[in-house]
């Protein structure tokens, strides 16, 4: 029997199915991101900064929806984006585990957004350029402007914090120390994306790294800051369903009110 803490191996996905696995992947990324900067309204350093973040937190939830429908066809389900959202368990979502972890202070958020953004700034400029796939196509030039102006948000604010007094460049250097150990799973090979990536879906996860490292380093220099070194640990398996403990929580408050009262409508 497998161990509860591992994904289990299965066949991967061929032809509509394929693209519904992959595509999952990055919309769960999206959606479960957009919850964790939703949270930031009210709690940013400045109300200009609550109504940035919960942009951009609009900006991934609507990457979300673009795909889930579309997924929902792929997979001959027809579930509803509203049906991803609410009703799936924690073992179904597909998201890198960076996505997930809690809201912490302010710097660890920009580290975070740094590294994403610059993730799919790379993967959604490409797959407007040549994805297979229609729909991704079509989401991917529409988020490829929106996550360009998320990566100078995070720029900017790196930059500030890193360049700014003692006290702000320190604990800007150690917010990018334990955001590290989440980020190397953005560029991990899973079956699923190497399928995509042979069939001209998408691209895979390795291809970005060389690009978003340079990208992310250049922010980080400017900044007067370093990257971390490689940690002695590093998060795996959220495309294979395997998730950390702030996942269930996110997860309990996003759906209460949707599993509560199962079919209301407002």
């Amino acid at each position: 029997m497998p161990s509860p803490g591992r994904a289990v191996d299965a066949p991967v996905p061929t032809g509509d199915r394929l693209a519904a696995a992959y595509l999952l992947g990055i919309a769960d990324d999206a959606m479960v991101y957009a919850q964790r900067l939703g949270e930031w309204l009210t709690n940013a350093p400045q109300i200009e900064e609550d109504m940035a973040l919960a942009n951009v937190s609009l900006d991934l939830l609507g990457q979300a929806r673009g795909l889930y429908a579309h997924i929902g066809e792929l997979d001959g389900t027809f579930r509803s984006e509203d049906d991803f959202a609410m009703l799936r368990d924690e073992r179904e979502w597909r998201n890198v585990q960076l996505v997930e972890q809690e809201r912490q202070d302010f710097g660890f958020e920009m580290a975070r957004l740094l590294w994403f953004s610059a993730y799919q700034n790379l993967l959604y400029g490409l797959v407007a350029a040549g994805s297979s796939d229609e729909t991704f196509r079509a989401v991917g030039e529409k988020a490829a402007k929106e996550v360009r102006y998320h990566l100078d948000h995070a720029h900017q604010w790196v930059n500030r914090l890193g360049d700014g007094t003692e006290e702000s460049r320190h604990r800007m250097q150690e917010a990018l120390e334990r955001v590290s150990p989440y980020v190397d799973e953005l560029f991990d090979d899973d079956p699923v994306s190497v399928a995509a990536a042979d069939a001209g879906l998408g691209l895979r996860p390795s291809a970005l790294r060389e690009d978003v490292d340079r990208a992310v380093g250049r922010i980080v220099s400017e900044a007067t800051l370093e990257l971390p070194e490689t940690p002695r640990w590093r998060s795996r398996g959220g495309r294979q369903g395997v998730h950390s403990a702030p996942m269930g929580y996110l997860l309990a408050e996003m759906q209460h009110v949707a599993r509560s009262h199962p079919g209301a409508t407002w």
